[in-house]
């Protein structure tokens, strides 16, 4: 395949995929758009602390000089966190930032493309992006679910995040064939939430269950990925209707200043920080890292099931 000409693996993910041990795959937008430095740096370190902890190899994506990064060195892991000059990329991207060597944040999407082609089978992130609201008129629908859709990668999250539309995001990836699982929860998650007041399609008992039917699904040959909604921890969970009112005042100012497109989920998050005075900044990491112990455990047990 071509694209073996543009990625660099390291030496440890390349040996674990040989070898058919876990490897969770972590995104860079989270560090050079979703978090400022040093805090950054600090939380990458703890999130492949917990991933390592749980028996798995952690495999943070960037594209760095006209490369696919699969895994990254402490040099290139300050790069990502420093963020100078570090687009955000998204599929439509992709092939520009490398063919100009520009650097760039994986999101949910590229990611997951990333993970197709170093062949990595779960990947954790924060929440995942979805229908925006507004989104029937605007049609700003984040290139997160038809990548779902397509890419067969399971994708650990809690939820969308709640500045989207969740009805309309849970509906596109139902007609997309995407199926949604709950990690013991009946309710898909709202990112800072425990619940959404949406359901799963169907309440796994743990991260075993959820492997195998994943597994089954790959086995029996359909293609496209899975949507884990893993509920934030319960003493880091913030109250949904206080959430609603944060959102939609900081939705109004977006509209207010004219901020569209891709640049519209950091404005949001770092409008709703302030608003919260970090309150959502620290349930934004501890998620986080629920999310990177879940998804080690579900590709411990998927490579398990594919001995």
């Amino acid at each position: 395949m071509s694209f073996k000409n543009y990625i660099d693996i390291t030496p440890e993910i390349e040996a674990a995929i040989r070898e058919n041990r876990p490897v969770v795959a972590l995104e860079s937008t989270i560090l050079s758009h979703g978090m400022p430095y040093p805090e950054n740096v600090e939380f990458a370190a703890e999130v492949e602390k917990i991933v390592r902890a749980e028996g798995a190899v952690p495999a943070t994506m960037a594209l760095i000089n006209g490369r696919i990064k699969v895994g990254l060195t402490a040099e290139e892991l300050e790069i990502m966190c420093r963020a100078e000059n570090i687009g955000k990329v998204s599929r439509r991207d992709f092939a520009t930032y490398l063919a100009t060597k520009q650097n760039g944040a994986t999101t949910v999407a590229t990611t997951m493309m990333c993970c197709e082609m170093a062949g990595i089978k779960v990947f954790a992130t924060g929440g995942i992006g979805g229908v925006h609201r507004n989104g029937e008129n605007t049609m700003d629908v984040s290139a997160d679910l038809q990548e779902l859709a397509n890419t067969p990668v399971a994708v650990v999250c809690a939820g969308a995040k709640q500045i989207l539309d969740i009805g309309r995001t849970l509906e596109y990836l139902e007609t997309m064939g995407v199926p949604v699982l709950g990690n013991g929860t009946e309710d898909f998650p709202a990112f800072y939430c425990k619940k959404s007041g949406f359901g799963v399609d169907y309440a796994a008992k743990d991260e075993k269950e959820i492997a195998n039917i994943i597994f089954t699904k790959w086995d029996l040959g359909l293609k496209g990925g899975a949507l884990i909604g893993n509920p934030i921890p319960d003493e880091w969970a913030l109250d949904f209707d206080y959430m609603e009112g944060i959102i939609n005042d900081a939705l109004k100012e977006a509209d207010e200043k004219g901020v569209r497109g891709k640049h519209i989920t950091p404005f949001l998050l770092a409008r709703v920080k302030e608003m919260t005075k970090g309150v959502s900044f620290a349930s934004n990491k501890q998620l986080a890292y629920n999310n990177a112990r879940c998804a080690a455990k579900v590709a411990r047990e998927l490579c398990e099931l594919s001995k």
